[in-house]
């Protein structure tokens, strides 16, 4: 979750959502480190999870001849959305492990709970609230800073 987090401090200094995200491999080995990159790219799918499972599923290609994250666990400090749950799920990560709750848009057990849905494709572990203080001060210093100033959209 430290790097996770490192990630997040990135995304901050270049003005978008400081959301950090790491895949690491069922062996322990950290596959990808990504960060949120929407601002940057003008990209409304440019988050740290969607962009740390490209990394990761490229890398275990060329290794094992299979994108899957079977097995996987993806590290990230804020829980996941729709989007970026789905897309955990049809990588087949075995787990989801974050830092801050998501009040308005988590898919991982606070608005909806996509990832262990009896109908999903299958269910996921999911590991809340890891260094959450640290995350959620993060969020919070970042739009604390947007509603100072006017004019830029805090989401």
């Amino acid at each position: 979750m430290s790097l996770a987090l490192s990630e997040a401090k990135i995304a901050m200094r270049r003005d978008d959502v400081p959301v950090g995200a790491v895949i690491v491999g069922p062996d322990g080995t950290m596959l990808a480190a990504a960060h949120n990159m929407r601002e940057e790219r003008s990209d409304p799918t440019a988050h740290a999870e969607i962009l740390a499972m490209q990394l990761a599923a490229a890398r275990l290609a060329e290794t094992r001849k299979d994108w899957r994250l079977t097995g996987c666990t993806v590290v990230v400090t804020l829980e996941p959305c729709v989007m970026c749950a789905g897309a955990i799920l049809a990588a087949r990560a075995a787990r989801i492990v974050f830092g801050a709750w998501d009040p308005k848009a988590g898919a991982c057990g606070s608005v909806w709970d996509l990832v262990r849905d009896a109908a999903a494709l299958h269910q996921i572990e999911v590991i809340p609230q890891v260094l959450a203080p640290e995350s959620e001060a993060l969020l919070q210093s970042f739009f604390k800073a947007k509603r100072h100033n006017p004019g830029i959209n805090p989401d």
